[in-house]
């Protein structure tokens, strides 16, 4: 496992708002209208269903939007089909298929959550498959590029990802300060090519780019 980006510039730890958002991105007036959207839907269902840490929705911009938009720049090109494992409120899967993701498959089993990803869906006009399964018994989605972030440690997640990865695959996971513990632990049982990408949004955060998993 080797392999680590040039360190990213420290993020300011000021909340960010849309348009600093939209100078960080350089994304389009018109993708920024349907993420405006989006904040304010997770607003409103935020009220009703506990879809982001509430601590979070003063900084939607940096914390979920930002955090999100990270990924893409990192995808091989030719990468068509995408899988976001867990998505919950749709980061960074929805946030990706709102962007311009060819064809996304969000997964996740708590159907409110899927209510929700519908409705921002419907409201946002972005075309996503959402499942409402488990992970490790929807049917294999052999996806070109799988996502997660904060869902499970990385041991489980790269088993979740053998089983819906196409040969080739690359995973791109948003993690955390356990990072080297959980690389640690998962290297008794996989192998794999690593790079570990500092986080555009986070400090203390890491973009994990996997290739060639196999089990040990």
């Amino acid at each position: 496992m080797s392999g680590v980006s040039p360190p990213a510039a420290v993020p300011d730890t000021a909340p960010l708002d849309a348009e600093a958002f939209r100078r960080e991105s350089n994304v389009s007036r018109e993708t920024l209208a349907r993420l405006e959207i989006y904040a304010a839907l997770l607003r409103r269902w935020q009220n009703a269903i506990n879809l982001v840490g509430p601590a979070t929705l003063d900084d939607i911009w940096r914390r979920h939007f930002l955090d999100s938009w990270q990924v893409l720049p990192l995808a091989p090109p030719g990468a068509h089909r995408w899988a976001d494992l867990g998505s919950g409120a749709g980061f960074p899967g929805m946030v990706l298929a709102i962007l311009g993701v060819p064809e996304m498959h969000l997964v996740e089993s708590d159907g409110r959550k899927c209510a929700f990803l519908g409705e921002v869906a419907r409201e946002t006009g972005t075309k996503v498959q959402i499942h409402r399964a488990r992970i490790e018994t929807l049917a294999p989605l052999a996806a070109d590029i799988i996502t997660a972030r904060a869902l499970a440690p990385l041991e489980r997640l790269l088993l979740w990802s053998h089983r819906h990865a196409a040969p080739g695959a690359t995973c791109l996971f948003l993690k955390g300060r356990e990072v080297e513990r959980e690389l640690t632990l998962a290297s008794e049982s996989w192998t794999l090519q690593l790079r570990r990408h500092p986080s555009r949004s986070d400090p203390a955060g890491i973009v994990l780019e996997v290739k060639g998993l196999h089990r040990v």
